[in-house]
């Protein structure tokens, strides 16, 4: 028993000597920070015998720590540490290995917080890749490949959705050189584009591929030592169970993807990671999601221009719509509008997704104080246009998605 603190220890050690950083899923958001600022340090003594190594290693934490909390400090951290890895570059090799890191730091950065111009970019830089190991050749076509289906799933042309799985698939192929968390990041990402583009063509092949991916991952996750990655496999494939069940109306198929969604939040804690925390309670958000749930999300994810955090922001001011509406409270509909025109009144320092979310929130409000004041509520249709547009211009298409489903016709389809 009393050996047990040293010998995880020892087993942390050790892992900090990988280049697999899948560990870092045993530990929460916090301890990746200090592990960060542990190697950040290290980096920058002069006495370090290899700042090449040890500068990339603490991008690579940032980065990761930037994922979990959506922090733009831990991104910008990141960015220095890959830039300071690039200036202790000794070989052509070292040179590709630091591009490819600052590529990852630009996709994850449009993850976050959206911009296609920073994904444009990220894909000129790592087209211009020259490697000499093969390693490396296979780190360069991973990124490249999930650049682009980013990319493809932005213009929903069916030809480049293809071309991206092409890539994606010979990507993988190539993977078995790399550490094995990058595979899991391809085979989610190609997961993905098929689920994305097999529920809109209706494609059972995509469909197929998607599962046996995701299968894959959830069978070689284990809950104990990859809680993330099974994680995300599991809601993915709970998101994948629930767009089908909608479109096919199948009771049965919903039910099974919400079991997969409790599955997928069951892995960790908020405190372990809070976006993907909140990434799975706001996919399988219902009609009587707790309003506390939906203020808990919302908490977690205040950093400006955060793609989950305006999903979070819409989500709860449609719920609080719908509570006072139910209460038949029009005062509380109109302290919310005036909470929420004083945000959008201040629009120079705020960030277009917030703004977006702010105007489809202004329009859910709208709607329930026209149907309780027998009234026909003004501007809704320019607001959620408005809306929708600058999350098309940002690369948002789940918050565009919200302002679709916002709009009077849908509403009075529903």
């Amino acid at each position: 028993m009393f050996e047990f603190g040293r010998d995880l220890r020892k087993l942390f050690e050790k892992a900090r000597e990988s280049d697999d950083l899948g560990w870092l899923e045993l530990i929460g958001a916090d301890l990746v920070e200090a592990e960060a600022r542990r190697e950040a340090v290290d980096a920058g003594r002069v006495s370090c015998a290899r700042p090449f190594d040890t500068w990339m290693r603490a991008s690579a934490l940032w980065r990761e720590h930037a994922r979990r909390t959506g922090r733009r400090e831990s991104l910008e951290r990141a960015a220095k540490c890959a830039s300071d890895a690039a200036r202790h570059t000794a070989t052509p090799d070292q040179t590709a290995s630091a591009a490819i890191e600052s590529g990852e730091i630009h996709l994850l950065r449009f993850d976050l917080f959206g911009g296609p111009a920073t994904l444009t970019a990220a894909l000129a830089d790592a087209q211009s890749l020259t490697a000499e190991r093969p390693v490396t050749r296979a780190a360069a076509a991973a990124l490249h490949a999930r650049l682009c289906a980013r990319r493809a799933r932005l213009s929903g042309q069916p030809s480049s959705l293809l071309d991206a799985a092409a890539l994606l698939d010979a990507a993988l192929h190539g993977s078995r050189a790399l550490p094995p968390s990058i595979g899991d990041e391809l085979r989610l990402d190609r997961a993905a584009l098929a689920l994305e583009a097999g529920v809109a063509r209706r494609d059972g092949r995509l469909l197929d591929q998607a599962g046996r991916d995701l299968r894959a991952l959830v069978e070689s996750a284990s809950p104990d030592y990859r809680p993330l990655t099974r994680a995300r496999a599991l809601a993915l494939a709970g998101a994948g169970l629930m767009a089908l069940a909608g479109l096919a109306g199948n009771t049965a198929a919903r039910d099974q993807g919400q079991a997969l969604f409790d599955a997928a939040a069951d892995q960790f804690t908020p405190d372990h990671s809070p976006l993907d925390w909140v990434a799975v309670r706001i996919a399988q958000v219902q009609a009587d999601t707790p309003l506390l749930l939906l203020a808990e999300a919302e908490a977690l994810t205040r950093e400006p221009g955060l793609i989950l955090g305006a999903l979070a922001r819409e989500r709860r001011l449609a719920a609080e719509a719908a509570l006072a509406e139910a209460m038949k409270d029009v005062e509380a509909l109109t302290g919310l509008e005036a909470i929420i025109r004083r945000r959008l009144a201040d629009a120079a320092r705020t960030e277009p997704l917030d703004w977006a979310a702010d105007q489809i929130g202004m329009a859910h409000l709208a709607m329930a104080k026209g149907r309780l004041t027998a009234t026909q509520p003004r501007a809704v249709g320019l607001m959620l246009a408005e809306a929708m547009e600058t999350a098309r211009e940002w690369g948002a298409p789940s918050l565009m998605q919200r302002a679709v489903l916002a709009t009077p016709e849908t509403v009075a389809r529903a």
